[in-house]
């Protein structure tokens, strides 16, 4: 294979590696930045891939090594006081579990690509995703607000978000809708669609809410994530695609709940 074609088909896999280190650092720069160290050293040394034909499995066996051996998920000085909070916490879990969580349920591999991913066995990746589930479902409560125009999703979200112990302030169906919502009760975590039923953006409802009520971590769902994931502009650290599975609604809501400020939260 060529560079050319090399560069070409990394690049058609780049948006899921993107959405993965950001989940998992909780910070868009953060992860783009182990993204980058990722494309760096397959483009250094391309013996990296070797012995892997699925190339996206070898793309994210190549950014485990890394994070691996990087000791700190991200560099302190890069954090953020709820970033540093969250990594505090984080440390509290059992080593890889997140990542065999992220890799199962957001980025939907089978467990023998995990393990592949994460150089282990599949019986110890399938161990590390249920130590995952239970750790992480039963550690932090808070407040989500749903900004969804569909209804029976909205619905559907806001079962799934109580049955995890968390208090949903409501449910807003457009972009006016939103900005009242979270007057009345500011949220730990927002769960938004990118299309609002009047035609206007939950992406827009969620830049005004932030510049007013300061750093809310953020679920987006989307049809088409890889137009949210190209680094180009400041973009969400956790997306969901349609059609979601309730797993992957559950484990991005854990995930972001981590990465909320403490305020509020019951341990």
């Amino acid at each position: 294979m060529t560079v050319a074609d090399l560069a070409q088909n990394i690049g058609r896999e780049l948006p899921f590696l993107r959405r993965y280190a950001r989940a998992l650092t909780g910070s868009q720069t953060a992860g783009d930045n182990y993204a980058a160290a990722t494309l760096e050293a397959i483009l250094s040394d391309r013996s990296v891939l070797d012995g892997e034909d699925d190339l996206r499995i070898a793309l994210f066996k190549t950014f485990h090594a890394i994070w691996q051996s990087s000791g700190q998920p991200v560099e302190e000085a890069e954090m953020s006081v709820r970033e540093r909070r969250a990594q505090d916490h984080l440390r509290g879990l059992t080593p890889n579990s997140r990542e065999a969580l992220l890799l199962r349920t957001i980025e939907e591999l089978r467990t023998d690509q995990i393990a592949r991913v994460m150089q282990i066995d599949a019986a110890e990746a399938e161990e590390l995703v249920q130590i995952a589930l239970n750790e992480m479902g039963s550690t932090l409560r808070g407040k989500v607000m749903v900004i969804e125009d569909e209804m029976i999703i909205a619905m559907d979200l806001k079962g799934i978000v109580q049955a995890m112990g968390h208090e949903v302030t409501g449910v807003a169906r457009t972009h006016t809708a939103a900005i009242e919502l979270a007057g009345k009760s500011r949220p730990d975590l927002i769960l938004a669609d990118i299309q609002l039923a009047d035609g206007s953006s939950g992406v827009d409802a969620v830049n005004e809410l932030l510049s007013s009520m300061g750093d809310i971590p953020v679920i987006f769902i989307t049809a088409f994530p890889e137009r949210l994931l190209t680094g180009d502009r400041p973009e969400p650290a956790f997306l969901i695609s349609k059609p979601y599975s309730e797993e992957q609604v559950r484990s991005a809501v854990s995930q972001a709940m981590f990465f909320a400020s403490t305020e509020g939260l019951e341990v």
